[in-house]
């Protein structure tokens, strides 16, 4: 009952929205892009920024945003540590969505929406690191449940330039620096798949298609590149099985990829950043990271 009485708590605040940071981004405004005139950057500045930044992309299964938990929340604790961030509310297909199937008439919101959001994000970052006093070489990206899928993908994908196919010419580096994934949906395929967020990012119409599904399984495309990796989640997540988190630590140990993988006992789904939501040991996750983090850039 208190899982479901927290998840109806998610849902009310992403369909009033959480209201809006005062320094705001659109990020295709100007441009002919399918619905992105919705698309905000909301950049969280620290008074004393030690250069590093973190693009933030908060879960709900690619269908709705858990901005204040796994976006705001995040993006104030990160500025605590002198972290600027940037929460980015990509491309979702809409919570109406879940109940009206609008994407089997209607083409809607999906792959490859999404991902091109997330590297228009870290396009932008980089172009405008001088005016928020940061190191173009320090841009890493963090993402919750769906928004870790999302995270994981830029740097699975960095080689393909989803900003070209879209008619956007750009010099900028599309592979993070450095990736956090927390309690991500990884796999597309059954057993372990989180089917709301498949849907959500394949579309109705294309979501039993093999090749779809097998493209958009990150344990299959880690690159030889990939930049190093934080990953958590916990064994009780009632939500994303943790065996998500698994394939993808099985399949960067194969690579050879830095990574370190913390998994938990108890703490479920959706804690964030948060204080209160999940586990004491689970929310020591924060700590962890940030010492990851003094150990990347040491």
């Amino acid at each position: 009952m208190f899982w479901a009485g927290k998840m109806l708590l998610i849902w009310v605040a992403a369909l009033l929205q959480v209201q809006q940071p005062t320094d705001t981004v659109s990020l295709w405004k100007g441009e002919k892009i399918p619905f992105g005139k919705e698309v905000s950057l909301y950049a969280f500045r620290p008074e004393q920024p030690n250069g590093i930044s973190v693009v933030v992309c908060p879960g709900g299964s690619y269908h709705w945003h858990d901005l204040d938990n796994e976006g705001i929340k995040v993006a104030e604790w990160l500025n605590s540590q002198g972290i600027t961030a940037f929460v980015l509310t990509y491309r979702v297909a809409g919570c109406a969505e879940i109940a009206f199937h609008t994407r089997l008439i209607f083409r809607g919101k999906r792959h490859p929406d999404m991902i091109t959001d997330a590297q228009r994000a870290l396009q932008y970052v980089q172009e405008h690191a001088d005016d928020y006093r940061l190191d173009p070489s320090r841009i890493g990206i963090m993402g919750f449940s769906a928004g870790g899928h999302l995270a994981m993908s830029t740097a699975c994908f960095s080689g393909t330039n989803f900003l070209q196919l879209s008619g956007i010419e750009s010099d900028a580096n599309l592979r993070p620096a450095f990736v956090v994934a927390v309690y991500p949906v990884v796999t597309m395929q059954p057993p372990y798949v989180h089917r709301r967020s498949r849907r959500g990012i394949l579309g109705d119409s294309r979501v039993g298609n093999r090749h779809m599904r097998d493209s958009l399984s990150l344990e299959m495309h880690i690159p030889d590149d990939c930049p190093p990796v934080f990953l958590i989640n916990c064994v009780d997540d009632p939500v994303v099985t943790y065996q998500n988190s698994v394939l993808l630590d099985s399949a960067l140990t194969r690579k050879g990829i830095p990574h370190e993988y913390h998994q938990y006992a108890e703490g479920k789904h959706g804690f964030g950043a948060s204080d209160y939501f999940g586990s004491p040991e689970c929310r020591e996750w924060k700590n962890e990271f940030l010492r990851w983090l003094g150990e990347l850039y040491r």
